[in-house]
């Protein structure tokens, strides 16, 4: 191998998104060689006692390959960690005696799809080395031999070969990042519609009856037909874990974007919590009041939303405005257009139709209602991913690796009570108070450090 390589790891991840499907890799040797970069967690959960309790099923791979097609590559949100999504097949089986489960809530169930993510970057630093690949397209090879990645001279397709990842930079020296302005406000339209949506929708499915939900998740299975266990940490005292080393700790620098008002998303309620706060929910015929409301309840007739009357001691922030006027358009208290904005963007024209009606005092079939705001949600997250992956995470890494802004942007770093001063509606949480902030645009860019976690023995996924 050549030290003199002409791409970065993330030039190199692109040549291999697009050529995916004519890669596969040793799943064993990765797995062998991989460490884990959070905390491990373990199929089951704890009683009252702090016993663990185990699935009554588990799952093994349907396949036993020592190659697997390359998984698929995705930026973290809000750290410059960089995963690589493999998909396997697996099946269910019962742990008592280890027979099979074929079928479930009238489902095959004999072939489903398990996810496990490997962390190739991990908080701006490489946590794999090297992956072994066998590679069966000649443009791919030819194309990897070019950049250095690869020296050897003639294609083999029955060849493993091994790529280094550990003599590349991270990211390229020089590359242009798309702007910042909008993306915050925009993503911050959906998250508070996709609450809404997703509170509407505890317990629905626009495709199965309760009693299927029912069979679904007691075979630890989700509405989506994905596996899903409960899990929880191997160890019940974590002060007790890090005494005996089974657990460590770092600072993780969490990077992430927002507005002069608005520090960033996680200072959005959930839509229940918000709904509870700002409104009351309330029979229109009889008046009574549900002392204890949640959108999961909107389906029932005769249900009425208006706004509580706030005491002077509940003080009114921007993400209570803000909230507030894409709640008043999706119960109807309000026409102001911005719900059905957000929904055009994605697609979602059913929900937009059918909201209309229901608030013009149209029945509205529930079958319908629940088939549309499904759509929407998909489409919803759909479009917040292809934000993040596209436009705000490689913002991010670059900022998480490198430690600086790209060299084409130029804003000084203020510290916490510099902008606060300057921008007096935001609100800083404890980690947030000892941050570094870039005001870039419209935009606000905060890296701030946050204890976390992990498990320190190597481990096999």
């Amino acid at each position: 191998m050549t030290n003199n390589c002409q791409i970065s790891l993330l030039e190199l991840i692109d040549i291999f998104t697009e050529y995916r499907n004519y890669i596969i890799i040793n799943i064993q040797h990765l797995q062998e060689s991989y460490q884990r970069t959070g905390v491990k967690r373990i199929a089951g959960w704890r009683d009252e006692k702090g016993e663990i309790n185990q699935p009554w099923l588990r799952t093994e791979y349907v396949d036993n390959a020592q190659y697997i097609r390359m998984g698929t590559f995705v930026f973290n949100r809000n750290t410059a960690t960089l995963n690589m999504l493999i998909q396997r097949q697996v099946k269910l089986v019962k742990l008592e005696d280890q027979t099979p489960v074929l079928e479930v809530a009238g489902l095959l169930v004999n072939q489903l799809n398990s996810f496990n993510n490997y962390t190739i970057v991990s908080d701006g630093k490489l946590n794999v080395n090297a992956l072994k690949v066998k590679i069966s397209n000649k443009k791919l090879f030819s194309l990897l031999k070019l950049k250095n990645i690869l020296n050897d001279e003639k294609f083999d397709f029955c060849q493993e070969y091994t790529i280094r990842l550990d003599n590349l930079p991270i990211v390229p020296s020089e590359v242009n990042y798309p702007s910042l302005d909008g993306l915050f406000s925009e993503l911050a339209e959906i998250k508070v519609l996709s609450s809404i949506i997703s509170a509407y929708l505890k317990g629905e499915s626009d495709v199965f009856v309760p009693n299927q939900l029912a069979e679904l998740k007691n075979n630890y299975l989700s509405k989506s037909v994905y596996v899903n266990f409960p899990t929880t940490n191997k160890y019940s005292d974590r002060q007790q874990a890090i005494a005996n080393s089974t657990l460590e700790s770092k600072f993780s620098y969490k990077i992430d974007i927002g507005s002069p008002e608005i520090l960033n998303l996680s200072k959005f309620y959930s839509a229940n919590k918000f709904l509870d706060k700002m409104y009351r929910v309330y029979d229109a015929e009889t008046g009574e009041i549900f002392t204890k409301p949640s959108l999961a309840i909107a389906f029932q007739k005769n249900l009425a939303f208006r706004h509580k009357l706030q005491s002077n001691r509940i003080k009114i922030t921007k993400v209570d405005e803000f909230m507030q006027a894409i709640f008043d358009d999706f119960l109807g208290l309000a026409s102001n257009g911005i719900v059905q904005q957000i929904l055009g963007k994605v697609g979602a024209d059913n929900l937009v139709q059918i909201l209309q009606d229901k608030n013009s005092g149209k029945n509205i079939d529930k079958d319908n209602m629940v088939a549309a705001l499904t759509d929407a949600k998909a489409k919803l997250e759909d479009c917040a991913e292809k934000i993040y992956q596209t436009k705000v995470s490689p913002w991010v890494f670059y900022i998480g690796v490198t430690g600086r802004l790209p060299n084409a942007i130029t804003a000084p770093a203020m510290m916490a009570e510099e902008l606060a001063a300057q921008y007096p509606n935001l609100q800083f949480s404890k980690h947030e108070q000892s941050g570094t902030f870039f005001v870039v645009g419209n935009s606000l860019i905060s890296v701030y450090p946050q204890l976390e976690y992990y498990s320190k023995q190597v481990a096999v996924a």
